[in-house]
């Protein structure tokens, strides 16, 4: 698994394009960082920056933007509605793959320490790597924001993690740290009232509002035994939110931190938002995403609102997250481009290793193109695999038809379940089309390794077994995944739409080409491997699959002659 650290600053300057790009350029310039997303606001005066790549990498990059900042923004003169307490406000570490929280902290410390020494200013600590409890939530760290920061530097109990403990006018403090995924959410409101808008915020957020006798707004405060406020805790579970009005847009926002998206997941605050909002005499028109999203966390807010529709959740991943933008209104504001603001997306583009564009990426003429050219990459196991997506394809959407028959509308969910397995096996035999033509890539790389020393051949000797290893695991993958297809279809043939059952048949006549086609990538790359255990345990299993397919598509090709004939 590749290590892959985010960061996502937030520099106190939404409003100077020179000054953000000069930021920006700093972080984007060190090696082994990629810039997925630059988000200025002018009305919070706060550019929100996100960034991903090898860990050590990620923490030099940050830096540098730290320190651009500090040369750049003059705190002095910073006006903005979102709170903020230095040039760069918040500087959260987020491990997305192959790296854990532990290294993450240890990681935030090393760049809080850096940071505190090199450029002398103060910096504090907070999430997973806070060095105590009460330093944990960023808003009790950042209370006072800027103007109060020269009076809390003198308090000792408010002494920085690193750096020095006195107020330095330009870029003031600093917070670094490390954390979970955060989303960070707007919803839009049909209001300009600040008051009003803070309402909801204060009924959905976590921490709630402080408990008051009488009037909830101007009441006396209630207090407990000891004295201390009593607060009514909100409705949502790991969500910080304020009401705030965007003057670039003309209304009011409730401005949301989705710090625990098991516990609330995206969809399910824009919902009680709405709910909340609507109860106060008030509407929500729609909402946006600060900075970037996981997919999963548009899937599922897709799948949400599917359910509620009663659909099918097997359609294209790229249907439903045109469900989820157009049910949770994220393109209102501004256009909502997934290849930009999804993280994966952002991520993917070209594969790294050959120049080549994903095969999910490529139009179909192009793939056929270049099959065809003098290339041996992509060959036979890429086409395979590629077949038996198709025969998948086929697979999800028979039952998604069927979704829709007249009268079967109390099957839609059944028929959901099978679409949302067909659609699995696509995905993964897409994938699978792209590791075949990696896999042999990486043996021909192999073979003309040198070997002139004894040392280089035995590395030659070790790097073409292990090659030749995935070369035969990807079309054995392959095999299964596309036998995996034709138990969707075979259902299908059975109780699906009987004016589909052709499709059903034309999908396991593919999975079964791709079955055998995949089998014949096993046998010829056995040939040149030294663990001949492994070789004859995946020819023996590569053949059991190759026979079982073969019963299996006689079975559903009965199914599709019985359609024919009328007999279901």
């Amino acid at each position: 698994m590749r290590r892959l650290l985010e960061c996502v600053p937030n520099f106190s300057e939404g409003r100077d394009r020179a000054v953000i790009d000069a930021i920006t350029g700093a972080i984007g310039r060190v090696e082994g960082v990629k810039l997925l997303d630059v988000d200025a606001g002018a009305t919070t005066n706060r550019t929100v920056v996100t960034f991903v790549g090898e860990p050590e990498a990620v923490v030099e990059g940050a830096f540098a933007g730290i320190a651009r900042a500090v040369e750049l923004v003059d705190m002095r003169t910073h006006h903005g509605a979102h709170p903020r307490m230095g040039a760069t406000d918040v500087c959260p570490l987020v491990p997305v793959s192959g790296v854990t929280m532990e290294e993450a902290v240890a990681l935030a410390r090393q760049l809080a320490r850096r940071v505190g020494e090199e450029l002398r200013i103060p910096v504090y600590l907070y999430e997973a790597a806070a060095t105590r409890p009460e330093r944990k939530n960023l808003a009790t760290i950042r209370a006072g924001e800027y103007e109060g920061l020269s009076d809390k530097l003198r308090d000792p109990a408010w002494a920085p993690d690193f750096g020095p403990a006195a107020f330095n006018a330009r870029s003031g403090a600093t917070v670094i740290g490390a954390r979970d995924l955060l989303v960070a959410y707007n919803v839009n409101l049909n209001t300009t009232s600040t008051r009003r808008a803070n309402a909801v915020a204060f009924d959905v957020r976590e921490r709630g509002r402080l408990l008051r006798k009488g009037d909830p707004l101007t009441g006396e405060v209630v207090r407990d035994a000891q004295g201390e406020p009593v607060w009514a805790p909100g409705s949502l579970q790991g969500v910080k939110a304020i009401g705030w009005f965007i003057e670039e847009y003309g209304i009011c926002q409730v401005s949301m931190n989705l710090t625990d998206l098991a516990a609330t997941p995206l969809h399910v605050a824009f919902e009680e938002v709405c709910e909340r909002a609507r109860a106060r005499g008030m509407r929500v028109t729609g909402s946006e995403i600060v900075g970037m999203v996981p997919l999963r966390v548009l899937r599922e807010a897709g799948e949400y609102f599917l359910r509620k529709q009663q659909r099918s959740l097997g359609i294209p991943t790229a249907e439903v997250l045109k469900i989820a933008i157009r049910s949770l209104g994220l393109d209102e504001l501004a256009p909502f481009d997934v290849k930009h603001r999804v993280i994966e997306y952002a991520m993917a583009g070209e594969d790294p290793q050959n120049g080549l564009p994903r095969f999910a990426d490529r139009t179909l003429g192009d793939f056929i193109d270049t099959v065809a050219s003098e290339s041996p990459t992509p060959g036979g196991g890429t086409v395979a695999a590629v077949v038996g997506a198709l025969a998948a394809a086929l697979g999800t959407m028979v039952p998604n038809v069927s979704a829709h028959k007249r009268g079967w509308d109390a099957r839609w969910e059944e028929f959901s379940d099978w679409a949302v397995r067909g659609r699995a096996l696509v995905e993964e035999l897409e994938a699978l089309a792209d590791e075949d033509s990696r896999a042999f890539d990486a043996l021909m790389t192999a073979f003309g390794l040198p070997r002139g020393t004894d040392e280089e051949r035995t590395v030659r000797q070790e790097a073409i077994e292990a090659a030749t290893r995935d070369a035969v695991e990807v079309p054995l993958r392959t095999m299964r995944a596309a036998f995996a297809s034709m138990d969707v279809l075979r259902a299908m043939a059975e109780i699906g739409n009987p004016n589909a059952a052709s499709d059903a048949g034309v999908g396991t006549l593919c999975a079964r080409a791709a079955v055998r086609g995949a089998y014949l990538n096993i046998q010829t790359n056995v040939r040149g491997m030294g663990d001949l255990v492994y070789a004859e345990d995946a020819v023996a299993e590569g053949a059991e699959i190759a026979a079982r397919a073969e019963v299996l598509e006689a079975e559903v090709l009965a199914l599709v002659r019985e359609a024919f004939a009328g007999k279901r």
